[in-house]
């Protein structure tokens, strides 16, 4: 009996246009706005591409005592500014002529675009893979994360490392924000807030991350045997629910904290304080 839905005859390997799949004439049967989201999901991470690019590699106005970027922090090479009880660590020498937040942005960018959650966004986002929940992708093969680059999206757990040590000299940044421009303590800008809700929103989705979960709480039998790892494991687990809204929070204020800086150091404002 004839259904309409007879496979097509097709050769070679078509994904979800397979000769073994049913041959429905049309793209997806969704009649609302799908393409809203990922549309609007790249055209945010697009924008923070660009924004981070020309800040990156700008290698101006990214310290105004006692603010520094976080873009620019820990900065590691000898053509930095100087900061005065900052994380200046003079690892690479004068032969780095470049910006030297280049060489330590790789670490951040690293950790978020390995994300589990920003793989999603991005590969719905930019490359249609798939584009929205029954909806079918345009490619003709499916091979995964098991090909170079893809691949590399398995040294994530890694990544984390390096951005509890980044998170870890953040926090240090936003502690020296409470003195003044005269590095004299017990004082308190309008930057000191921004820092301070940056840091917050950067330790939250650092500890949120699906990684962070499985370190606390993976490998274990019996959790009645290991209360405190289950106590911290129900707490990352809390935070792991809202992993999404995150890691647009904290890269919505990592650039904030940066712009903030700029403005400072570029003289367009002076930071107003409080005490």
């Amino acid at each position: 009996m004839a259904t309409g839905i007879d496979p097509a005859p097709q050769s070679g390997p078509t994904g979800v246009r397979d000769a073994s799949r049913a041959a429905i004439p049309a793209r997806h049967l969704r009649t609302d706005r799908w393409w809203l989201a990922p549309a609007g999901t790249a055209a945010g991470l697009l924008a923070f591409v660009v924004y981070s690019t020309w800040r990156a590699f700008a290698n101006a106005d990214y310290y105004h005592a006692p603010y520094v970027s976080p873009f620019y922090s820990p900065c590691l090479a000898e053509n930095c500014r100087t900061m005065r009880g900052g994380p200046n660590w003079e690892i690479f020498g004068s032969w780095w002529g470049l910006s030297p937040a280049l060489l330590i942005l790789i670490f951040p960018l690293g950790f978020r675009l390995t994300c589990y959650y920003y793989r999603k966004a991005y590969y719905r986002g930019f490359w249609a893979s798939p584009p929205a929940c029954a909806v079918a992708e345009p490619h003709r093969k499916y091979t995964g994360e098991t090909r170079f680059p893809l691949i590399l999206q398995n040294i994530h757990r890694y990544f984390f490392y390096f951005a509890v040590v980044v998170a870890g000299v953040l926090t240090y940044d936003t502690a020296l924000t409470f003195r003044d421009d005269h590095y004299r303590w017990g004082h308190m800008g309008l930057g000191s807030l921004v820092f301070l809700a940056n840091i917050v929103l950067i330790w939250a989705y650092t500890l949120s991350c699906h990684s962070c979960r499985h370190i606390v709480g993976g490998r274990l039998r019996h959790f009645s045997k290991h209360p405190v790892r289950y106590r911290l494991w129900g707490w990352v687990s809390k935070l792991n629910a809202r992993h999404m809204l995150l890691a647009w929070s904290s890269l919505i204020s990592v650039a904030v904290a940066d712009f903030y800086v700029f403005l400072l150091a570029s003289g367009a404002f002076e930071d107003p304080r409080f005490f």
